[in-house]
């Protein structure tokens, strides 16, 4: 039974496509057929149809062109660049018949080699004598945004590849004169036959330096300098990615409103303000909703908006401290607690309102806590990422599987962004806000210092970087 049913090349302009599919189409039982979902042609430039499919059928419903390329004879595919039909890209990323094959060439080069070709009007090149000269002119924000586009697509097609189990055979620029390497992948498409040499009729369009085909050379050269190629300057983030956790949504009953928590606050003055809200008309906010029934909210509420809250990363991982942590009451995780003084030997006590648990005692086992942190949302731990601890940003993106809030709030603007808000909905009137209780048994402020700042300034990076968040103290 062949492994395949067909393939797809994944490449861009200027990548080597044309070459690739040339010596594909020299295999016996294989058919390579263009740019197939192209939005501005079929195939090929100036051709109406392909397969018998014309192009109107085509962009009609795309998986007609699909089955055709299917059931031709031998194993069949097509080039797709990421600007192409995306109703397609569906269709044939998460099919395990679909053999991928991912072109890919130094972003550079493709794109100088593009600006010729725009300058030239030469796209392809089978006799050198016909060759046309031209330079490219490098243009900084262009290339960003062609390189941008690019790497997009890639980590996007990675991603997919991932989640659904499957491998790629990938072919870089220069393994395209390699006459092994395109008899192998004529091997893993499960076609026996073998090329004795590499077709010869598409020739190297601009073989020079690129000092020599770069007008602007030198300004190219310094706005490339500025690029962080290998992204020295990321921040790590091996955060497990969360989901939208609905049932924690809470709807306003009263009004259009959609509060979005983000956990790690164990007295939600949000939540308060909701309930007064609602209270006021003897309704009470719903939660625990199942994402049908968020739905169903949203049809009944025309112009509902959603917001969230952030917090001081510092002040919020303190909160979860003390609530969490260091409480042997309601609402501790005592397993994790447990866990933290055995094994991290956090120095936790039995009884937090012990008298020799002073204030010295709380900030070195805040601060190992911190420490904990950082590994724990590094994926070094064995404990869980908890939803109270997670980052904010994580958080965020997984609101966006349901919804991304209409407003991100910050906790020291809170009241005048919710009487904000208000004023959007019509709510004229909107209850005052109440104060956030402060920390038990020690304030955050008892125990600030630089070391404690610098280390959630590590456990979270990309909070900080995410929402510009300055020192606690600044705030």
């Amino acid at each position: 039974m062949a492994q395949f049913d067909y393939f797809v090349v994944f490449a861009e302009m200027r990548t080597g496509s044309n070459f690739l599919e040339t010596n594909l189409n020299a295999f016996d039982g294989l058919a390579c057929h263009g740019e197939a979902f192209n939005p501005f042609f079929i195939g090929y430039p100036n051709t109406d149809a392909l397969l018998g499919v014309s192009q109107g059928a085509r962009d009609a419903d795309p998986r007609t062109l699909l089955r055709e390329i299917k059931k031709a004879p031998g194993l069949n595919g097509f080039r797709y660049f990421h600007d192409h039909d995306p109703r397609i890209f569906d269709k044939v990323v998460d099919d395990p018949k679909c053999a991928k094959i991912v072109l890919t060439r130094n972003p550079v080069d493709s794109y100088v080699s593009w600006k010729i070709a725009q300058a030239t009007g030469q796209w392809k090149l089978t006799d050198s004598k016909a060759r046309k000269d031209g330079k490219a002119t490098f243009d900084a924000d262009e290339f960003a945004n062609h390189l941008t586009a690019l790497q997009e697509f890639q980590v996007s097609l990675l991603n997919r590849l991932q989640a659904s189990g499957q491998t790629a055979f990938y072919v870089a620029y220069e393994d395209l004169q390699s006459l092994d390497a395109m008899n192998g992948l004529a091997k893993w498409l499960g076609v026996h036959s073998v090329l004795e040499a590499l077709d010869k009729s598409l020739k190297v369009q601009n073989p020079s330096a690129l000092s020599d085909k770069v007008s602007n050379f030198g300004q190219m050269t310094e706005a490339l300098s500025g690029l962080d190629r290998f992204n020295l300057t990321r921040t790590p983030n091996f955060e497990p990615r969360r989901g939208a956790a609905a049932p924690t949504y809470i709807a306003s009953q009263a009004q259009p409103l959609l509060y979005l928590p983000i956990r790690g606050w164990p007295d939600d003055q949000a939540v308060r303000w909701l309930q007064a809200l609602d209270g006021a008309g003897g309704a009470k906010p719903g939660s625990k909703l199942s994402q049908n029934d968020l739905r169903d909210w949203m049809r009944a509420h025309p112009g509902h908006r959603s917001f969230t809250v952030l917090r001081h990363p510092l002040a919020r991982a303190h909160s979860v401290f003390c609530h969490r942590i260091l409480n042997t009451g309601k609402g501790s995780y005592g397993g994790i607690r447990a866990t933290l003084s055995k094994r991290y030997k956090i120095g936790l006590p039995d009884d937090p309102s012990d008298p020799s648990y002073d204030k010295g005692a709380h900030r070195n086992a805040f601060a190992a806590f911190l420490r904990f942190l950082k590994a724990n949302l590094n994926g070094q731990t064995g404990i869980r990422v908890d939803p109270d601890w997670a980052s904010q940003a994580k958080t965020i993106e997984g609101f966006a599987e349901f919804v991304l809030p209409d407003r991100l709030m910050r906790v020291e603007t809170m009241a005048h962004e919710l009487a904000e808000l208000s004023a959007t909905v019509g709510l004229a009137d909107p209850p005052q806000l109440d104060s956030a209780p402060d920390d038990r048994p020690y304030r955050l402020i008892d125990i600030y210092d630089p070391e404690i700042e610098g280390l959630a300034r590590a456990a979270y990076a990309r909070d900080y970087l995410m929402f510009g968040f300055m020192n606690w103290m600044a705030t």
